[in-house]
């Protein structure tokens, strides 16, 4: 089968199984399925249709598009660096995000359910904790930004730790963002956010040519007239915000942003313009899938002696799932 051939058959495929992710998704709300066919029609009647609506909907767009979000920052990260361990919580945006965040709440620069604010504040911190990596590692090359990214990380870490510790009375609600968890949303918090996520994936795909000439190096970039330098900070502001988007809707999700990229190169054979289409979907099919494991996780702990005092976020099944995926690569690696 050609490249053509396969990249044609891939978002076909990809579609096919995001809409299978999502009838999952609503069924593990413990709704039946045909709740949803009440409310297509954007006037929900009776409480199962309200419900679905209310929180249901929001709940599953919010999977999509910070699985969406993270997929694609994490394939333009790894692409602008030429690190397969390019992603966002290696490389200081997320914990720079999720400080922005808690440290804006706590200076009461805007409300805790402040999509906005806690958009602006995501950029900042995404922006500051980015930069610290990037300047930890400059005159070493791309390639050295992980390690500085993990210093830089933990010094967010323990910036965010200190914060906590400060007040620790104004965070009930800190656990979402330092986990991540796309629980409790609705139509008002995604109403600037998602076309906040699909405007720069949109330009994201606009630009990804400029990725496949990084790919070849620096030096085969300027030989082609593309100022490396500059391509490279175009891409990475739009990897920063990607990743601040999706952390305003679900704080600091863990390992989308790493494995997903991985998945898209290898269905599309490393096309950056057909990648990031596909890293977005893969994304969305990832955390969607991840969210409806943990609803269906909370329901069997429901059950039982943690009943209404115990839910499964959706950043705890990604973790766990992004570890085993790279205890598998890393015994790959050793193998060969």
């Amino acid at each position: 089968m050609s490249a053509s051939t396969r990249n044609l058959l891939v978002m076909p495929a990809a579609l096919a199984t995001l809409a299978v992710v999502a009838g999952t998704h609503i069924l593990a709300t413990g709704l039946p399925f045909h709740v949803l066919a009440g409310v297509l029609d954007g006037v929900p009647e009776g409480l199962s249709e309200h419900v679905l609506w209310e929180l249901g909907l929001p709940r599953l767009l919010t999977a999509m598009l910070t699985g969406a979000g993270l997929g694609v920052a994490g394939f333009l990260l790894q692409s602008a660096l030429r690190n397969p361990l390019a992603a966002p919580e290696f490389t200081g945006v997320n914990p720079g995000a999720v400080l922005g965040i808690l440290g804006g709440t706590t200076l009461g620069l805007f409300p805790a359910d402040s999509v906005g604010g806690a958009l602006v504040a995501a950029l900042t911190g995404g922006a500051l904790g980015g930069g610290l990596s990037w300047a930890l590692a400059s005159r070493r090359g791309p390639g050295q930004v992980i390690v500085a990214g993990l210093l830089g990380s933990a010094v967010l870490a323990g910036l965010t730790t200190m914060l906590l510790a400060y007040q620790p009375s104004r965070f009930g609600n800190a656990m979402r963002w330092l986990v991540g968890s796309v629980e409790g949303r609705v139509w008002d918090h995604l109403t600037f956010a998602t076309w906040w996520i699909l405007a720069w994936i949109a330009l994201a795909w606009l630009g990804s040519a400029v990725l496949g000439v990084l790919a070849g190096g620096d030096e085969h970039a300027a030989a082609l007239g593309l100022a490396p330098n500059l391509a490279r900070a175009l891409a990475l502001a739009g990897a920063i915000a990607l990743a601040a988007g999706a952390a305003s809707l679900a704080g600091a999700v863990a390992f989308v942003g790493l494995v997903v990229p991985h998945v898209a190169r290898w269905a599309v054979r490393g096309e950056p313009r057909t990648g990031i289409p596909a890293a977005a979907l893969a994304g969305a099919i990832v955390l969607t899938g991840a969210d409806a494991l943990a609803q269906l996780l909370t329901g069997l702990l429901s059950g039982g002696a943690f009943a209404h005092r115990l839910g499964v976020p959706t950043g705890v099944v990604t973790a766990l799932a992004g570890a085993a995926v790279l205890v598998a690569m890393a015994r790959k690696e050793r193998d060969v």
